[in-house]
């Protein structure tokens, strides 16, 4: 009986694992079934079928392709003359610079923009332009001082900046902007630019010969010795041949220019490279105080232009020189009259007028600056050249020059020479008007700035009525 109980348990087994395998088989037989079905293999069939019908319709694409070009021309010149109305409408509202305006049209043409994105642009423009502007009533003298002195403490005391060559140094750093703001009369260096006529810009014998004309030659310059002979009681000058050859002069030449400069106090004689030159009076003292005079005398070139190197630029041969004499300058044939300059201010005033003098000023300091890497906006040293400039002469900001001609007598007694302000204005018996700044911080006031330059009035009557 256990046998026959085993072969029935063994029989179950065999016959409950058979359906198992059967439900796995009917499971897996759908599935591959099911994957079968949903295969794109008949879709493609009918999107080919359904190609050649879209053949016709390629036709019209090429008419559209053909109709584009029309299309956007007609956009492009509906653009163009949206921005020339927009441009013409902002010029007559005159909310920007023409500066601003002229760089915005130019910009702007480079290019292709559609109304939205150039009406996005002006809109920017004259939002980040309306965002620089200063407020009313904002300290902009104070900024700018404090914006050009924090710099100045950072600067070196002495440096000198070799301007392009070696020869020739510039004083830079801030004796060079204590020069510009003191509108000193002698710079300690001054300097000329001069650029050649375009005919002969590139030409260097040219350049020789204009830098001939220019450099001063002095007698002592191209003479060997000049020495007093007792014996023939007359002043002994020996020309150097090689100096004379270099600088393009003759004995001739500058015989006639000791001549010219002694006039009736002496007689000239030529020779061999020497020149005797007899004095009227035979003393001894006359002929030292002849000597030392014919010495200093001008042969050729401009006064005070003692050396001149010649450079090579991108736009032809330069000259920069030692010493500046703008007004002589001007005269020499050869030049470019438009682009000779001079970092000498008061030259520039006396031959160029006042404008091209504030002009000057900011390029000057601005320069100075740039050079020793100090960021400072260049809208306070315009500030600080307007001021100089006002009055139509240059004055220096000091107590000789803008402080020193303030209205209030405390402001001047507060910047230097105190009491003797104070006691002027008392013995005068002057008003002080009390508009500044600095009289209202001495009195311990508020100051005409900001919120303080402002009177409020209020209507308690009014604000009353709208409560109600």
């Amino acid at each position: 009986m256990s046998k026959t109980s085993k072969a029935k348990k063994t029989a179950t087994k065999k016959t409950t694992k058979k359906p198992k395998k059967e439900t796995k088989k009917k499971a897996t037989k759908p599935k591959k079934t099911l994957a079968k079905k949903p295969t794109p293999a008949k879709k493609p069939k009918k999107a080919r079928s359904k190609k050649p019908k879209k053949v016709p319709a390629k036709k019209p694409k090429t008419t559209r392709a053909k109709k584009t070009p029309k299309t956007t021309k007609t956009s492009v010149e509906v653009i163009e003359k949206h921005m020339e109305k927009r441009l013409a409408k902002m010029r007559n509202e005159r909310r920007l610079p023409p500066k601003v305006l002229n760089e915005l049209s130019t910009k702007i043409k480079e290019h292709a923009l559609t109304k939205k994105e150039f009406d996005e642009i002006c809109d920017n423009v004259i939002a980040s332009y309306e965002m620089s502007l200063v407020e009313p009533g904002e300290a902009v003298g104070t900024v700018a001082a404090q914006s050009i002195g924090e710099p100045g403490t950072q600067m070196t005391l002495r440096t000198f900046h070799y301007a392009g060559v070696a020869e020739l140094s510039v004083t830079q750093g801030l004796p060079r902007l204590i020069e510009i703001v003191d509108a000193r009369n002698n710079p300690s260096t001054p300097t000329m630019k001069i650029h050649l006529a375009q005919e002969i810009a590139g030409d260097r014998n040219e350049a020789k010969r204009i830098a001939r004309d220019i450099e001063m030659v002095l007698v002592e310059s191209v003479a060997s010795n000049v020495s007093i002979d007792l014996l023939r009681q007359a002043i002994d000058i020996r020309l150097d041949p090689e100096l004379m050859e270099d600088k393009g002069l003759t004995v001739e030449s500058v015989a006639e220019a000791i001549q010219a400069k002694i006039k009736a106090k002496g007689e000239v004689e030529t020779g061999n490279n020497v020149i005797f030159v007899y004095p009227a009076n035979d003393t001894l003292a006359d002929l030292q105080r002849l000597s030392e005079k014919i010495r200093e005398v001008r042969v050729k070139g401009i006064n005070d232009v003692t050396h001149v190197v010649i450079r090579k630029e991108s736009g032809g041969y330069v000259l920069h020189t030692e010493g500046s004499n703008l007004q002589d300058a001007l005269e020499i044939e050869g030049i470019d009259s438009h682009k000779v300059y001079t970092n000498n201010l008061r030259e520039i005033y006396q031959v160029l007028g006042i404008e091209a003098t504030r002009n000057a000023i900011i390029k000057e300091a601005m320069s100075v600056l740039n050079e020793q890497g100090m960021d400072v906006d260049v809208r306070h040293i315009i500030l600080v050249a307007d001021m100089m400039t006002a009055d139509g002469a240059i004055r220096q900001i000091g107590r000789h020059g803008i402080s020193g001609s303030k209205n209030s007598a405390l402001a001047r007694a507060a910047f230097e020479v105190t009491i003797k302000h104070l006691l002027g204005a008392g013995i005068a018996g002057t008003k002080d008007p009390l508009r500044g700044i600095t009289e209202n911080v001495i009195l311990g006031q508020l100051i005409p700035l900001g919120t303080g330059s402002i009177d409020l009035l209020m209507t308690p009557s009014r604000s009353s009525k709208r409560k109600k």
